[in-house]
């Protein structure tokens, strides 16, 4: 890692602040600082909307062509620098370094994908049914927007947002989590090394969310509120976006059911939970939460699971071999302990794993639980660990009823071999994605969403760039 070039202060107007950085960052796998950054205050953060809101108008004015350039050249530039960002992301979130370079290709695509909707743009022209009267629609930039993001994917997270606003042509100001800044920080590089003019994209980083945060919301220059985050802090969010009809973008919490079906493929069900499941240590809002299996298949799916899952190997994501590693933080290594903890209390049975591992650092054991009361919290609620819980039930029809029986409705597995069977169930199911015989399904060409209280708005695919357009209507009269 070229610590050399690791940027610490907030990206302001085009350049990089000198404040003193004082906020640390900790590398989850030792406990240890890794760096400390730049804490901002409301001030500092006005200052972000300020730059965003003075380069609108030029920005707003610049052919689409040249948009999609500018974010063509970005997503080129992270490809060059990808072993960079893949260690920093590593290093400060704790996911291994093979999954790290997969989000590198993965966060950098959406830029990609964005660069080449800019010329797509359509607006309409129809004749009216009635009169001499002609309908143009036409759509236009929001205006100024606030990119709130998690620490789970720090950069593909920021890129799903900036991509499509400023392709199309919104300016931004990115506020990341301060649990994971570094890499943020480190695309705001990549922004100014291939000249995105001063003041398109700004970012802050600050140790206080609400104090920095609310007053951009209550300013009514902001246009545009994106957020990725728990469905409780997106509450309030919304809560604060009212006062202004601020629109907003919410991909909240998750609490995907993993349906194994009765005409499943055992060892293809096994394969996409192994994904869905453990990929980024569980620490996904589509991470299969709930894995719902049919009685006929429970034990052997069960047994083949336990077996995969207790071959993986916990250690540093930087470290050669390592499958799993550790949690964010204490805090969220504690609530996954407690949970599983919980489960067995409640009658569930440890088949593998089930405890932390002893420090330094927060790792927890890739754990699977067998017979889980539905009414366990490891149920009702996101894990965001590397446990999987199994509830057995006895139809199709119970294991609908149980995947529906939540508040989320982000994301669904469905395993199935009878075509059917699959697709009946794919249509009953209440989620904003579905994953039909496959345990990965994000895609930057594809609308990312959920219904209910996952959110509102799709990000990803032709529909991303829609939630920062505004459509304008006007009515032409003909002699």
């Amino acid at each position: 890692m070229t610590w050399t070039a690791l940027r610490t202060t907030h990206y302001i107007g085009g350049r990089f602040t000198d404040d003193e950085p004082t906020l640390s960052v900790e590398n989850p796998a030792t406990g240890e600082e890794l760096a400390r950054v730049a804490d901002a205050d409301a001030a500092t953060a006005m200052a972000c909307l300020d730059a965003a809101v003075e380069a609108a108008p030029d920005w707003v004015a610049t052919e689409p062509r040249f948009r999609g350039e500018l974010l063509r050249a970005a997503w080129a530039r992270i490809m060059v620098r990808a072993d960079e960002f893949a260690e920093t992301m590593t290093l400060e979130m704790g996911k291994p370094l093979a999954e790290a370079r997969g989000e590198v290709t993965y966060g950098a695509e959406f830029l990609r994908w964005f660069a080449e909707e800019t010329p797509r743009i359509h607006g309409r022209y129809t004749v009216a049914p009635v009169g001499g009267q002609r309908l143009l629609t036409m759509k236009q930039p929001i205006g100024p927007v606030l990119a709130i993001t998690p620490w789970n994917f720090p950069l593909a997270m920021a890129t799903r947002k900036l991509g499509p606003a400023l392709a199309a042509g919104c300016t931004a100001v990115l506020k990341p989590a301060q649990l994971t800044p570094l890499t943020s920080l480190l695309l705001m590089d990549v922004f100014d090394e291939v000249g995105v003019p001063a003041g398109v994209v700004n970012c802050f980083v600050s140790s206080s969310a609400s104090t920095t945060t609310a007053p951009l919301i209550a300013d009514p220059r902001l246009r545009k509120l994106t957020f990725t985050g728990s469905t409780s802090v997106g509450v309030k969010l919304l809560e604060q976006a009212a006062a202004n009809v601020l629109k907003c973008s919410m991909e909240l919490g998750g609490n995907a059911p993993f349906l194994v079906l009765p005409s499943a493929d055992v060892d293809r069900a096994v394969e996409g939970a192994m994904v869905a499941k453990m990929r980024n240590i569980g620490q996904a809002c589509t991470a299969a939460n709930r894995l719902i299996v049919h009685r006929d298949l429970a034990e052997e799916f069960t047994a083949k699971l336990a077996a995969r899952v207790g071959a993986l190997t916990v250690g540093d994501g930087m470290a050669d071999g390592v499958d799993v590693g550790p949690l964010v933080s204490a805090a969220a290594l504690d609530d996954v302990e407690a949970m599983v903890t919980e489960a067995v209390a409640d009658g569930a049975r440890v088949v593998v794993g089930g405890s932390r591992v002893d420090g330094p650092g927060h790792f927890m054991r890739p754990t699977v639980l067998a017979d889980v009361p539905p009414s366990s919290r490891c149920i009702r609620e996101e894990i965001f660990g590397p446990v999987a819980p199994i509830v057995t039930v006895d139809s199709v029809d119970e294991a609908v009823a149980l995947a529906n029986d939540t508040r989320y409705g982000l994301m669904s597995y469905v395993f199935a071999e009878n075509l059917d069977e699959a697709l009946s169930t794919a249509e009953r199911l209440e989620s904003g994605m579905v994953g039909l015989n496959s345990g990965l399904v994000s895609n930057p060409a594809a609308p990312f969403g959920g219904v209910k209280s996952s959110g509102l708005g799709r990000e990803g695919g032709p529909e991303g760039i829609e939630e920062f357009l505004e459509i304008k209507y006007v009515g032409v009269s003909l002699r």
